[in-house]
């Protein structure tokens, strides 16, 4: 029986040993948890149970236990590096065909050819999907999606609300409305332009011509040119008619120099037509009564230029926030929300199953996932640019290793001694 019993203990120094090499071994993996043997003793016992004389039977391997302490973070210049300092587990999709989740602390993420983020095992992220200022529609774990980064370049903005705030010279010469010509500087006071886009995207210049027709009184016209080339003059609904016979509003000013009214009150074109194909129906709003427009003795300046559209743009970048929502960000200066990353944590995360590539399956020991936002009840925060290193205490584990050494050879001896004493009652004559 003292053989079994050494046996044994050889076998449990044994595993003691093999599971800290495999600590020693993933010391630089990312997102590992290091694990730690747990031991039980055997002691039998009869149908009338213990007496106090009996004697155990050695020892087994009772668990290999998995801690979930937290790991330093590192951080990279990359940001679709992940990593949660707090409590919680990333939620990866395996493939399209498998719809059951995976777990994983790590954050290694990287982007395949269809534009899915995923892990250096090719798992896809999981998020959950939101509105356009981020906010989530839905929390539940069969509502999460893959993230994927846009394919397109993203989708162009006709350009329908300019907003202009410009102090006009009080100083300027009286100039009759009716003699402007914008090839000719002498015809107006002032000018300034801006870029607007139509519906395809395309980009065209719009340019303001403004006109002192009296004091404390200046007309503005407007015009661009088509896909041709050709001078195109904008008209404005219901303004006066001009040079040409084209649509021109009238800005008043008071003696203090501030801004009075438009006429006509509403500052809109009528339908622009670049004859490039795009929205033929295109019409601008100005506005200058809200951005301080004024009439000061002082140079022509333009302090507001605004307009609402844009054109076609090309991803130029991904940004995460430590709440968990993705954003891609566009060359045109547009940005989409993609989606809030997926966290889930367990009532006992020891219970996981590990499945390998430091990702983990929900048992019936771990209970289901609990999925939620990061920062919001017991989720950590998520850091986007860092990396959770392996929480493996290096020190501890050589320490370890030294002592499962010892405990093996000491089992050792014990079968040695055990070998001896039978040897001895052998040799009895």
């Amino acid at each position: 029986m003292s053989f079994n019993t050494a046996l044994s203990g050889l076998n449990a120094a044994q595993a003691d040993l093999n599971v800290t090499a495999n600590n020693i071994a993933n010391v630089s993996t990312v997102g590992y948890k290091e694990s730690r043997t747990e031991f039980a003793d055997i002691f039998s016992t009869t149908s009338f149970g213990s007496s106090g004389t009996t004697i155990g039977n050695g020892v087994l391997l009772a668990n290999v236990a998995q801690q979930f302490n937290q790991g330093n973070l590192e951080f990279s210049s990359n940001t679709l590096d992940l990593a949660v300092s707090g409590e919680g587990f990333f939620v990866l999709s395996p493939s399209d065909t498998n719809s059951n989740a995976i777990f994983t602390r790590n954050g290694e993420m990287g982007v395949d050819s269809n534009g899915f983020v995923v892990s250096n095992s090719g798992a896809r992220l999981q998020v959950f999907p939101v509105n356009a200022d981020g906010t989530v529609t839905a929390t539940s774990l069969s509502s999460t999606i893959p993230l994927q980064l846009p394919q397109t370049a993203g989708v162009p903005t006709v350009t329908t609300q300019v907003d202009i705030g410009i102090n006009l010279p009080a100083a300027a010469s009286i100039l009759p409305a009716a003699g402007f010509d914008p090839l000719q500087a002498s015809t107006f006071n002032a000018s300034t332009s801006l870029t607007v886009f139509d519906s395809l995207g395309e980009s065209h210049v719009v340019t303001a011509y403004y006109v002192k027709v009296a004091d404390n009184q200046w007309a503005t016209y407007y015009n661009s040119t088509d896909a041709n080339g050709a001078t195109l003059n904008i008209d404005v609904v219901g303004g006066a008619a001009g040079a040409g016979g084209q649509l021109y509003h009238v800005t008043n000013f008071d003696s203090s120099g501030s801004f009075v009214s438009n006429v006509p009150a509403t500052l809109q074109t009528t339908a622009i037509d670049f004859l490039n194909g795009s929205d033929p129906t295109q019409q601008l709003t100005f506005n200058y009564a809200n951005n301080g427009t004024t009439q000061f003795s002082s140079p022509f300046t333009v302090n507001v230029l605004n307009q609402n559209g844009f054109p076609i743009g090309r991803l130029t970048g991904v940004e995460i926030s430590d709440t968990g929502v993705v954003r891609a960000n566009f060359s045109n200066g547009q940005t989409t929300a993609l989606g809030k990353i997926a966290l889930a944590r367990f009532q006992n995360a020891q219970g996981l199953s590990q499945i390998g590539n430091n990702s983990w399956e929900d048992t019936i020991d771990s209970g289901a996932p609990l999925v939620g936002e990061a920062l919001t009840s017991s989720f950590g925060q998520i850091r986007s640019g860092a990396l959770e290193v392996s929480n493996v205490d290096l020190t501890a584990q050589l320490v370890n290793l030294i002592a499962a050494q010892r405990n093996f050879q000491a089992n050792a001896k014990s079968i040695e001694t055990n070998n001896t004493v039978t040897q001895a009652i052998i040799n009895i004559r």
